[in-house]
Order: C-alpha cells, then structure tokens, then sequence
C-alpha cells in the first residue's frame, strides 16, 4: 500500500472518510457527502470494478442528486470509464439494467428513506448485486490514499451518455412480472412519496388495469419522504379508507421497498408480505425447504407462525444484503426486511417495492380474495416498539455494547420477559441513532422496557 497517495483527482481525504454503512454511503449533503466526495467516490469505483462495460448511474428525486451524481460522473470518466447515465428512477432498475446489458457495475444516488437534506451513493457489481464488503474495502482504502494510483501515462478519459430510454425495460420486466394477469377496475390507492417512484409506478399499475389513485406523484427534491410513503402511512391509510379501495402501497424514495395497507386501513408491512407469499409458494411446492430468509428485526409472531405451518424462519443481520447472501447461500426463494425490502429468486433477488406491490396485487386479484381477506388469514403479530434514540458519536453508537449499564439492563429484561418476548438493540447503518426495539406478548413490558433502555442509552451514551 501507499500511504498518502495523491491520486490524479486530487489529493486522498484522509482517515475521516465516511465509509460504507448498512446500505452504501449516506448522510448530510455538504457535511458527509460533497461533490470532492463524490469525485473520488467515483473514481475508485471507475479503478475497482470490473474493465468490461459501461457503468450505470441512477438517482431519485433529491434537489442534490444531479450534482453527485455529475461529480461521479467525472470521477469515473477520469479512470477512463464510460458512464450511462439514467436519471430519475427506482434503484432496482440499476442491478436489472447492469445484468441486462452486461454492464461492470452500476451507482444510485440516494438516500432511501432519509429527510430531503440527507443523500447517498449504493454501489452494484457487474452481478447486480450490492457490491460485496471486500470491494467496499478496497473503495474506502482508496478514499483514504491507502491505494496506489497510476501515473499520467496510464490515464484515459471516458466518456458519459445520457441513457433514460433504458427505463423503458424496467417498466416492460416489472408488467411482465405478472405474466398475464391484471388488475382490471381494482381500485388501488399509490403513495409515490415524491421520490423513484413517480418515474413509473403509475404507469405499470395502469398498464395493467388497475383502477387508480396517485399521492405526491410527481418529482420533488424538497418534498421526498417528506410526511408521506413508507415512513408515513396515514396519508395512505386515510385515503384507502375514504375512497373504499381495496388496498394501497406506499413506497419509500428510491422504491427499493414497499409498505401496504389493506382496505380497512391496517398496516401489512414485510413480515406480513413474507407470510402471505410464502404461503402461495409453499402450497405451489416453490418454496425449498420451506424456508423464508428475514433478519432480526422480524416479528416473534411472524416467526412462530411460520413454525407452526411446518416452515424454517432464518434470520440474518439487518441489511438486505444479508438477507441476499443467506437466501443465495441456502437456496431460499423468498426473504426480506419487516421494513418492506422484499427479494424474490424467482424475479432476481433484488429489493423492489413495485414489483412486490404488483405481486400482491394480482395475487390478491387471481384467487378472487381482498388484501383485508389476505390479511385475516395472517398472524397475529406481538406487540411491539422501536425507539431511536440520537447518539451524534459514532464510536460511542457502535460501541455501545462497552455500555455496562445498558447492557446489564438488556439481560435484566430479557430474563424478565424470557420465551415471552425480546430485546434488539442496534446501532443504525445510515443514521445516527441506536435503535431499540422491545417486542413481548404482554404490551405493558414493551413499554416498560423500551422507556427504560432508551432512557438508559441517552443517559450514558450521550454524557459529556
């Protein structure tokens, strides 16, 4: 290694280089992410991935993506790469756009379900998949100048395309998803948030038949996620509930995950998602082993009625990338997030909130039942409660577990609560919050112990 190494962009920034979190790069622009970021973010993706090919870059509607984007951009083409750029669009066009055209890699600029002000960068390989840890490495080496750079002779410029017709296949792939079913006069409600999903969600449920009505749909950098899609669900709910839909969908802002609503204004998020396909692959013999992949934040209710259908609940870190290498690794058809992150086999493992809506909407459809029908025949799930508490320190954050006191009182509750309940707690991936969360079969003891962990966790994590 060379430590300190001038690359032909400038100078490395140094040891204070943010690096690779749950799901890529991520935080304030202007703070965390800049443009000289972005430049020699660029560049060493241009230096690592694969020779063979163009790389894609797609963003979702924040104000600040066309100027990260620009300066990847110009860190690629200045390691001599060709660059196609794709505009607005949901991030799971990224992966199947790179495998369809054998492309080396591919970067969406976003910060999925982050406040407006907040931005990011994921980065796939010539796979399609989330590029894995190994290579993550070798890009932070690099920013930090702990990677050697060729001199002047060896460099080339690339060159840069703007490619939004290729948004075309991904809207053809997720239609054909459904092969020939529809949703003739359905009426179904969409919560595009601002964000990916105004590029072409409506136009694949109209596509199809469905009879529909569109929230915040258009593009709005100021606006995206902004008390609205995935992390906001009463817009939806209400206008499921008043229009006498039969169910609603909202997304988050780069449509990589999808949260539902049936018509009686009740929340099915991923772990219901999971049960309610798994279950229409289990009765169709598709599901190996009758496995589904979810990670630790899934329900103890979802988990204890998929055992009691004679199913295997594996559970993996959270992070869809976990939930990918564990599916890969063991064959599963089907896995996700409670979150809304949800990866089929069957439609290339890969996260997409539109074709999981799609999904659930024709099959819904096709066996002549509502999503509330769906949703009666589910689990009953345990009570639970997610708290973030705000710890700025990131050593302190990750290091939590050096925490005695906080500690000492998770054993306490876990004894308390035993084979009754659970306690998770966790540092975040992309913010800069613990997330404590506390599910148990007696609702007082989530309370109980989520108020008194978290208090814990502010008290001693963010003394002075």
């Amino acid at each position: 290694m060379v430590q300190g190494v001038v690359s032909p962009i400038g100078p490395s920034l140094g040891a204070a280089v943010p690096g690779f979190g749950t799901d890529g790069i991520r935080g304030r622009v202007g703070e965390v992410l800049t443009p000289a970021l972005c430049l020699q973010i660029g560049y060493w993706c241009g230096r690592i991935l694969p020779k063979e090919g163009p790389i894609l870059i797609g963003m979702d509607s924040r104000s600040s993506g066309s100027m990260l984007a620009s300066a990847l951009t110009a860190g690629l083409t200045a390691a001599g790469r060709e660059v196609w750029t794709l505009g607005l669009c949901p991030t799971p066009a990224v992966p199947l756009l790179i495998r369809q055209l054998g492309a080396s890699g591919g970067l969406m600029v976003s910060a999925s379900h982050n406040p407006p002000e907040d931005n990011g960068i994921k980065v796939f390989g010539s796979n399609g998949a989330k590029l894995d840890s190994e290579n993550q490495a070798l890009i932070e080496q690099g920013l930090r100048g702990d990677l050697g750079a060729p001199g002047q002779s060896d460099l080339s410029c690339g060159s840069s395309f703007q490619r939004p017709d290729l948004l075309a296949s991904y809207r053809d792939c997720l239609i054909a998803s459904v092969g020939q079913h529809r949703l003739d006069g359905v009426p179904i409600v969409l919560d595009l948030c601002w964000g990916s999903a105004t590029a072409c969600g409506a136009d694949v449920f109209q596509a199809l038949g469905a009879d529909l009505t569109v929230l915040h749909g258009q593009p709005d950098g100021q606006r995206i996620n902004v008390k609205c899609g995935s992390t906001q669900l009463e817009p939806l709910r209400q206008a499921v509930v008043e229009r006498g839909a039969a169910m609603g969908f909202a997304f988050d802002g780069d449509a990589d995950r999808m949260l539902a609503v049936d018509g009686r204004g009740r929340v099915v998020d991923g772990d219901h998602v999971m049960f309610l396909w798994g279950s229409v692959l289990q009765e169709q013999q598709a599901l190996p082993d009758q496995r589904l992949v979810a990670t630790v934040m899934s329900n103890l209710g979802f988990e204890r009625a998929w055992q009691r259908r004679g199913g295997v609940l594996e559970r993996t870190p959270v992070g869809d990338q976990h939930v990918h290498a564990a599916m890969v690794s063991s064959g599963a058809a089907l896995g996700g997030e409670q979150s809304g992150h949800i990866l089929a086999a069957s439609h290339g493992l890969c996260g997409d909130g539109l074709l999981t809506s799609l999904q659930l909407a024709t099959l819904c459809h096709d066996q002549g039942i509502t999503l509330s029908d769906w949703f009666d025949r589910s689990f009953e799930a345990f009570p639970q409660k997610l708290v973030n508490v705000t710890v700025p320190d990131r050593s302190r954050r990750k290091g939590w577990t050096s925490c005695t006191q906080l500690v000492e009182a998770l054993r306490t509750a876990e004894d308390a609560m035993g084979e009754s309940g659970r306690v998770l707690v966790r540092a975040s991936g992309t913010e800069p919050l613990l997330r404590v969360m506390v599910e148990a079969a007696d609702p007082q003891d989530v309370e109980t112990w989520t108020s008194r962990l978290a208090s814990l966790a502010d008290q001693h994590l963010n003394a002075a």
